[in-house]
């Protein structure tokens, strides 16, 4: 007998929901009755074993290692809207059944399966919040992290903060403050379920330096920069804060605020592949006879790799009409809402389909649902947003449902349908063989993609071991580096862990940070060359601004006042200068620059 499926279960689920699904037809089989079924038909430990075999845990398929596909089971019914009323497979019924729910207890089967027959309502989904994005400010006790927290705030912005010390936090923030207690340098304080719900980082974590011989009360020398001291490193080393720190902090955020090329849900891509658990969900849950599977074609895939293979035969008879393929709920619901949609490549037949995204576990749920059209013959790329999906219940749209959450993605279902939704018809849809190769599913960001992670880093990282560079015209962190713990060096070294990752991301290198107001006029620079002084104020506008410019995306800077060190900054309280468009400072900068370029004939080693 053939296989419906491309997985075996390892064991049996506790679920003893039975497959109704009616989500492409209307019409329903009321015809079935329970005193009509011969008594042999009902399931045994043994009967399922052609579907798939028990073991000792889940395994995926394993696609065989030539590059021919088993061929489809030849269709003996006619293939014809007209085609009437032929055999219904119930033991396929019974194998799609047992895929999705494990061994079945009879007497509930057959009770929960006249239930839905009399009462075909869709399963209640509790209502969840739509996800705002939250911006997580590390460092939200130190001078720049300090104001980055109160203009937010300020703003109406929903912000939590990263601190090691809760008390100093609530004292300096307010007691309303939500905040993660953790240490960036100890990886074990930064547990990831901590950060869920963060969309946006701003990162003001920085070594902290200070006089040797001690500071006034109100941190005057701090204040004043290290120029006017001698400094010395205070508490955990630069490698411990600006690389294993950084390190620590991006494993922690990774997830939650998204890469740039996307998360890969399903398939093969370049040194990745993700497989899924697959089974067919066809026509049959309700009378039907079409029939689909999933295989993997070892070398059918664009560039002669592997690829997905979505494939079957559609039939009308018994009121039929649809097949598909849907993912057996994910162990663990997949949090996708660092996205914006997903995205599919595949070869087009000319046939328009259908992608169904389940947030409930439920099994007879709605299911939010987009149609996408092919080309015949052409390797595509498809993005689904999640803002254009539609909740769905049995081919009819749910005005009530609640709105899409991305955090809480239970499963996946391709679709092929005579039926679209609200009683219209795919104007594409044909009976007979089909076949569609998916080569992957994974996520996309929408295109302008602004920064995720903003980093505070400083001028000179790039200096200490540059070349011919006169050390005695260079600032005192330049000049005092190795003396410091290589702060500079590790600084770097930081960075590059940022521009690594993947995670769209800006770079802001302030100049000697000065408590002086902000407002004066600015020079942005790229190569990691100019030296001066910048407020902290001004440095906490210009990271809350970057979080919405696509043209401060995956760009490294520095940033100066024109003010002269030696000269004081101020502003009249009565009369403040007007508020900077500082897109027009993002728009002179370029891609690639860090600095580093003058290094690559002599880099620096720690």
């Amino acid at each position: 007998m053939d296989c419906y499926c491309c997985y075996t279960q390892a064991r049996p689920s506790s679920s003893t929901t039975p497959i109704l699904n009616f989500q492409s037809v209307s019409a329903v089989n009321r015809n079935f009755s329970v005193k009509n079924l011969h008594p042999r038909v009902l399931p045994s430990p043994g009967s399922c074993r052609q579907f798939g075999r028990l073991s000792d845990q889940f395994r995926p398929f394993i696609y065989q290692r030539n590059s021919e596909l088993p061929s489809l089971r030849t269709y003996r019914g006619r293939i014809s809207s007209e085609a009437g009323r032929q055999g219904w497979d119930f033991g396929r019924f019974l194998k799609t059944f047992y895929f999705f729910n494990g061994p079945p207890s009879p007497a509930k089967f057959f009770e929960f399966l006249i239930e839905k027959l009399s009462n075909p309502s869709p399963s209640k989904t509790e209502n969840r919040m739509d996800p705002s994005g939250v911006i997580l400010v590390a460092g939200a006790t130190g001078g720049v992290g300090r104001r980055v927290y109160d203009i937010l705030r300020s703003k109406g912005y929903t912000v939590k903060v990263l601190v090691r010390n809760e008390d100093k936090a609530r004292r300096m923030l307010g007691p309303d403050v939500d905040m993660i207690v953790g240490d960036i340098t100890k990886a074990s304080t930064l547990v990831r379920e901590y950060f869920k719900g963060v969309r946006k980082v701003i990162n003001a974590v920085s070594v902290i330096v200070g006089p040797k011989e001690g500071d006034t009360p109100d941190r005057a020398k701090y204040s004043q920069g290290i120029k006017f001291f001698e400094p010395e490193i205070k508490g955990a080393s630069p490698e411990m804060v600006e690389y294993i720190g950084m390190k620590n902090l991006i494993n922690a955020v990774k997830e939650s605020v998204g890469i740039h090329r996307g998360k890969l849900v399903f398939g093969f891509e370049e040194n990745l592949t993700r497989e899924l658990a697959w089974g067919a969900l066809d026509d049959v849950v309700m009378g039907g006879v079409s029939e689909s599977s999933f295989v993997i074609d070892p070398t059918g895939g664009e560039k002669g790799g592997p690829t997905g293979v979505f494939r079957g035969v559609v039939s009308t008879a018994n009121n039929g009409g649809f097949t598909s393929i849907r993912t057996k709920n994910f162990p663990v619901p997949e949090d996708l809402s660092a996205y914006d949609g997903l995205e599919l490549r595949l070869k087009g037949d000319g046939r328009r389909y259908k992608l169904i995204v389940r947030t409930s576990r439920d099994w007879d749920t709605v299911g939010y649902t987009l149609s996408f059209d092919t080309i015949e013959g052409q390797w595509q790329s498809i993005q689904l947003p999640f803002s254009s999906l539609r909740p769905v219940f049995r081919a009819r749209t749910v005005s009530d449902a609640p709105p899409f959450d991305a955090r809480q993605i239970a499963s996946l279902q391709l679709m092929f349908s005579k039926f679209e939704y609200d009683g219209k018809l795919n104007p594409t849809f044909k009976e007979g063989p089909f076949q569609l190769p998916v080569s992957s599913i994974k996520t996309f960001m929408k295109e302008p993609v602004t920064p995720r992670f903003v980093h505070v880093s400083s001028a000179g990282v790039t200096r200490p071991e540059r070349p011919g560079l006169d050390l005695s015209k260079q600032p005192p962190a330049v000049r005092l580096n190795k003396e410091l713990g290589f702060i500079l060096t590790f600084k770097l070294k930081g960075e590059d862990l940022i521009r690594e990752s993947g995670i769209p991301h800006t770079i802001v290198r302030p100049c000697a940070l000065t408590e002086e107001p902000a407002g004066a006029d600015l020079i942005f620079d790229q190569g990691d060359n100019i030296t001066g002084k910048i407020s902290r104020e001004e440095i906490a506008r210009i990271c809350i601004a970057a979080l919405e410019s696509p043209y401060a995306c995956d760009k490294t800077f520095e940033v100066k006042s024109v003010i002269p060190f030696s000269e004081p900054y101020t502003v009249d309280p009565a009369n403040p200068p007007p508020e900077k468009d500082y897109n027009q400072y993002f728009k002179s900068l370029k891609d690639g620059i860090t600095g580093k370029e003058s290094l690559e004939k002599s880099p620096a080693a720690v």
